[in-house]
């Protein structure tokens, strides 16, 4: 493989990571985005604990791209919308 090519980006199970790195990748998550909760203030914990649900039931998964060595969170529906197959 030509390490000049573009490499697709790889799922990572989150049991593959510490609870403190996944604590860590969750909150990073929801502060980058800013996301809307609509008219009444969701606290920090309220969010993580939002999205680690989701995480559990599969439709958000966590990403690694290989090309630029970050990693971030993806919706099952957003991942599926790149092209790159089933999740």
């Amino acid at each position: 493989m030509n390490q000049d090519e573009p490499q697709p980006p790889i799922e990572v199970p989150m049991e593959q990571l510490s609870p403190e790195a996944l604590h860590g990748l969750i909150e990073s998550f929801i502060l980058r985005e800013g996301t809307d909760y609509g008219r009444e203030e969701v606290s920090l914990e309220k969010k993580m604990e939002q999205v680690r649900k989701q995480m559990n039931r599969g439709d958000v998964k966590i990403i690694f791209d290989p090309n630029t060595e970050t990693v971030t969170l993806l919706t099952k529906r957003d991942w599926l919308k790149l092209g790159l197959g089933q999740l």
